[in-house]
């Protein structure tokens, strides 16, 4: 394995009249990023210098490189993606922030697909400004998977040793019962496991899996799709070995104690789960997009309008998702060495 490789940080900038550039700017003023890692920005010298100057960041350095091939170590790198004067109107909802948080996307997917860089951290858009510009899809998510050629992807909240997943994602509450069928929730788990072997190298995880109904149905008195539908697929693959159970009841189970007995919860839709990882985990929680054959991970905020430019972000979440992209890389590499060397013995984290 390639030990402490340095890695390439790709960095799309987001919506930019947002809280993005003041929490990378932020992320980057620590020197431990450069221990093991190169990150290299999408965006625009002059869209930071307005950020920089907003927060009252001066001495906020940068090296301006046209390719990532020229990017150097123990310094922030800069690829321009655009050269035009932009008004940035720091908290405002409009066209500007779609157009060129897509830019800096598009650019470092590109360079992430080319192998340029080999992570991607996404700093927070706005669905409805990206859409205008003319994204087609509902979010970060579902447009890696489709730049990636992955079938099957699962968002994966990440905390520490919190883990949350959803069987659906960005789709309307009045939708999620019909896509909760043994085929979605089976797909979901079996990505779940393969994410928690390989990008976290826990051996033999254990799950939890939430009912889709108030008290996981009460035994079908709120509803019939724990029975018919969520206990099967935990029972078939409990029958495999897999050390999965539920369903457990959502409310009462991010209540308790029995939380910490999981390396992760399936949840059977957005809200659901990260309504109980957000209160645990707020402004310390990574979005990581797992089954994709790439590495991105993301802050598990949004764009924060209503704080842009006063300098009071939290940089944490940011931070903690530069760090998660380095650590799951690096792991993927030692899973894919010990599966070459299987007498090798495997340390098994949570």
């Amino acid at each position: 394995m390639e030990e402490n490789k340095i890695i390439k940080v790709g960095i799309s900038i987001g919506d930019i009249n947002g809280v993005g550039l003041e929490v990378i700017i932020k992320t980057l003023s620590d020197s431990l990023v450069y221990a093991n890692s190169i990150p290299i920005i999408y965006g625009s010298s002059k869209a930071i210098s307005f950020h920089k100057k907003a927060i009252n960041k001066p001495d906020f350095q940068y090296l301006v490189i046209k390719d990532a091939t020229e990017a150097k170590p123990k310094k922030v790198n800069l690829i321009n993606c655009w050269q035009e004067e932009v008004q940035i109107i720091l908290g405002e909802k409009n066209a500007n922030g779609g157009t060129y948080a897509l830019k800096s996307l598009e650019a470092a997917a590109a360079d992430l697909k080319e192998n340029k860089i080999d992570v991607l951290v996404t700093a927070p858009i706005n669905k409805d400004c990206v859409r205008d510009a003319g994204f087609e899809f509902p979010g970060h998510t579902e447009y890696l998977a489709n730049l990636s050629e992955s079938k099957d992807v699962l968002m994966f909240m990440v905390a520490d040793g919190l883990r949350v997943g959803v069987v659906t994602g960005h789709v309307p509450l009045k939708d999620v019962a019909a896509l909760i069928t043994p085929e979605s929730v089976e797909k979901k788990l079996r990505l779940m496991l393969q994410s928690l072997k390989e990008d976290f190298l826990i051996r033999k995880p254990k799950i939890a899996v939430l009912g889709l109904n108030p008290h996981a149905g009460d035994r079908g008195t709120l509803g019939q799709e724990e029975i018919d539908i969520i206990n099967p697929v935990v029972l078939k693959l409990r029958d495999e070995g897999e050390l999965v159970y539920g369903s457990y009841s959502s409310d009462g189970f991010f209540g308790s104690s029995n939380l910490k007995n999981f390396d992760a919860i399936l949840s059977m839709y957005h809200d659901q789960g990260l309504t109980g990882f957000k209160s645990i985990s707020f402004d310390e929680g990574v979005n990581f997009t797992a089954g994709l054959s790439i590495v991105r991970t993301s802050p598990d905020h949004g764009t924060a309008f209503d704080i842009a430019g006063k300098g009071i972000a939290s940089e944490r979440s940011f931070r903690n998702a530069y760090f998660l992209a380095c650590d799951v890389y690096q792991r993927r590499l030692q899973h894919k060495e010990l599966n070459k060397n299987p007498l090798q013995k495997q340390t098994t984290k949570k």
